[in-house]
């Protein structure tokens, strides 16, 4: 199947696994090369702040010293984990992040059939400047995926004064973490019957029960088997990758494209629907990462109705 992939390549370094390939590269380079309408759908997980994957803050982030990555103490009973610092980012690094998605959708306008749907991660603090900067490229705003999962962001005491003001916390805690839900529009005068039988894109697919795909999927934290399998700090865990994945090709055909692949566990979700993906990652690290598990995590059993889709799914 990865022969229909290939000429999505242009000349870049890629691997093929199962019904996806890889592919190492700056996306917004691989996405210049791309022929008009040529991908059916995205679903992505961005840098939030940009900045954050940048060589010089990753290799800060591994060596302990901090930068842009918070590496807070432990306190209030918990050990938190490395996140990007969003509340410090300036005004000027907030710019910044809004030409980068404006530039990021521009590109993406131009790749996606008329009617392909992009689902793309962010958070409460900057999904306003992520999400209006990809409006203003052109797409159709069709809503926010409220994934509700609790985390460790927010609800902290004042740093370095806990004691003091025990009863504070200086912001709420994370309870959702918000996807906007993003159409390239129709063609004028074409309604989404037309689009699904020209383009097989323009709506989203329903649940295999027959019921529609609904915007608030409660989830859990990734769950360590898959962190052990996978190390990259911003892993999604399969069991709510898979139903965005599902949902994001109304006809169940199409390629599906991660242009901040990251270690893949997108493309692991396609993998495990049987679908056709490409991933998209210029760091090297996460390149090699993806390579080597991808697979493992389209293995993963999610126990729930991604099993029965997966098993449905390679019978057809």
């Amino acid at each position: 199947m990865t022969d229909t992939l290939t000429s999505f390549t242009v000349g870049c370094k890629y691997r093929s696994i199962g019904n996806s390939i890889i592919i190492k590269d700056d996306c917004f380079e691989w996405l210049r090369k791309l022929p008009e309408n040529g991908i059916h759908a995205i679903v992505t997980d961005p840098p939030y702040g940009v900045k954050e994957y940048d060589f010089a803050q990753l290799e800060k982030r591994t060596n302990g010293n901090g930068g842009v990555w918070r590496l807070p103490p432990a306190f209030d009973g918990k050990i938190r984990s490395p996140l990007p610092r969003f509340t410090a980012l300036s005004r000027k690094e907030r710019k910044r992040l809004y030409l980068f998605f404006l530039n990021w959708g521009n590109l993406s306008f131009k790749a996606l059939r008329p009617g392909g749907h992009i689902f793309i991660a962010s958070n409460t603090f900057l999904s306003q400047l992520v999400f209006s900067s990809i409006v203003e490229s052109g797409f159709e705003f069709r809503g926010t995926i409220t994934r509700l999962v609790r985390t460790l962001r927010g609800g902290d005491r004042p740093k370095n004064a806990e004691k003091k003001y025990q009863d504070v916390c200086s912001l709420p805690r994370g309870c959702f973490e918000p996807w906007g839900l993003f159409r390239k529009p129709l063609p004028k005068g074409m309604r989404l019957s037309d689009c699904l039988k020209e383009y097989q894109t323009g709506g989203l697919r329903r649940k295999q029960d027959g019921s529609p795909f609904e915007d608030v999927i409660k989830n859990e934290r990734t769950p360590k088997t898959e962190r052990r399998i996978s190390n990259h700090p911003s892993l999604k865990p399969q069991s709510f990758l898979r139903k965005i994945v599902y949902a994001s090709l109304p006809l169940g055909k199409g390629i599906i494209v991660d242009p901040f692949m990251g270690s893949g566990s997108t493309i692991a979700a396609a993998e495990a629907l049987n679908y056709l993906s490409i991933g998209v990652e210029r760091h090297s690290e996460y390149f090699e990462m993806a390579k080597k598990v991808i697979l493992k995590l389209a293995t993963i059993n999610t126990d729930d109705l991604q099993l029965d889709l997966f098993n449905h799914s390679k019978s057809l």
